[in-house]
């Protein structure tokens, strides 16, 4: 199971972090993705990273902004976000699968999301 957490209400500019543990999965055992939906929208890929951590992929709507990192010694992956822009307002879900897909439909393991909205 994976749980996301971190998300909340900020204003244009603003940072947040999110979080994702896993219970009852060893994380270090698979590549880790980011996703968002945003309302009306398809689910679309934010960042990636590899099983050890020293390979990552983005989006290029949040290169620069957006850092995903691990612990895996933690069974953790998080998404650090700096200068949010409402247009990056959605639902974000962290993934688990067994390659660093940019793909969705590719990752085996999913977590609730958590809402992150970002006010103008």
């Amino acid at each position: 199971q994976l749980v996301e957490s971190g998300g909340g209400l900020v204003q244009a500019g603003g940072s947040l972090r999110l979080s994702c543990a896993a219970s009852g999965r060893t994380l270090s055992r698979y590549a880790m993705g980011w996703f968002r939906q945003a309302p009306g929208k398809e689910r679309e890929f934010v960042a990636t990273i590899s099983f050890g951590g020293g390979s990552t992929t983005y989006a290029d709507s949040v290169k620069g902004r957006f850092t995903i990192s691990r612990d895996n010694a933690k069974n953790m992956v998080y998404l650090q976000m700096n200068s949010l822009k409402p247009e990056d307002t959605a639902v974000y879900y962290c993934a688990a699968g067994g390659a660093t897909w940019i793909d969705a439909k590719r990752y085996n393991y999913w977590g609730q999301g958590t809402q992150v909205t970002v006010s103008s």
